[in-house]
């Protein structure tokens, strides 16, 4: 019998080649749920610290544009006020004065750095009865004190409607026209900020 062919040997090799392949095919199993907590609880980790880092880079980014563009306005208006003849432009709500984009770069003016905000170029008498010339970055819509978008630092943490950041050009200036100045503002070329 040697030599003889049966239907069992037929059968029983392949039967040995596959306990062979099943032997190295890999278990496939679940993760647990305490495994998936654990990855939750990195990855969550990993994303708070880096979004902790972009964010304070983007807050830096957005003071630093406002300094920049607050004093190219500023420089720009004194160039107006020259070719005017000694004339400064009137109060405007929520924009940069008519005329004065001329003597700026390219740019949405009068867009500020941070979301939602604009540029406003405030003319009033000040509380020391003085022309006051200020460049004022606002934060809110007119009228919508529930739109207001604050900067995430230290100097406006107690800001409301009326504040704003601000560029002193000329007098006592202050966070609102309406408001006294000691309303929450933050003063950006001012020496003692």
């Amino acid at each position: 019998m040697a030599g003889r062919f049966t239907l069992y040997s037929m059968t029983k090799r392949p039967m040995r080649g596959r306990k062979n392949r099943e032997r190295f095919r890999p278990s496939f199993r679940g993760f647990t749920l305490l495994e998936l907590l654990v990855v939750m609880a990195i990855i969550s980790t990993i994303a708070s610290f880096v979004f902790g880092r972009i964010s304070g880079v983007l807050e830096k980014a957005r003071m630093s544009r406002a300094s920049v563009e607050l004093t190219e306005i500023s420089k720009a208006t004194y160039q107006y006020v020259i070719d005017a003849g000694g004339a400064w432009p009137a109060d405007v709500d929520r924009a940069i004065p008519p005329g004065v984009e001329a003597y700026l770069g390219p740019g949405n003016w009068p867009d500020a750095p941070w979301p939602g905000t604009v540029y406003d170029w405030d003319a009033f008498v000040g509380s020391d009865g003085k022309q006051v010339y200020q460049i004022s970055i606002r934060f809110c819509p007119i009228g919508h004190p529930e739109l207001c978008t604050f900067p995430d630092e230290d100097w406006a943490e107690d800001f409301d409607y009326y504040s704003s950041a601000y560029h002193c050009i000329q007098g006592k200036c202050r966070s609102h026209p309406s408001m006294p100045d000691t309303h929450p503002g933050h003063c950006l070329n001012c020496p003692s900020s």
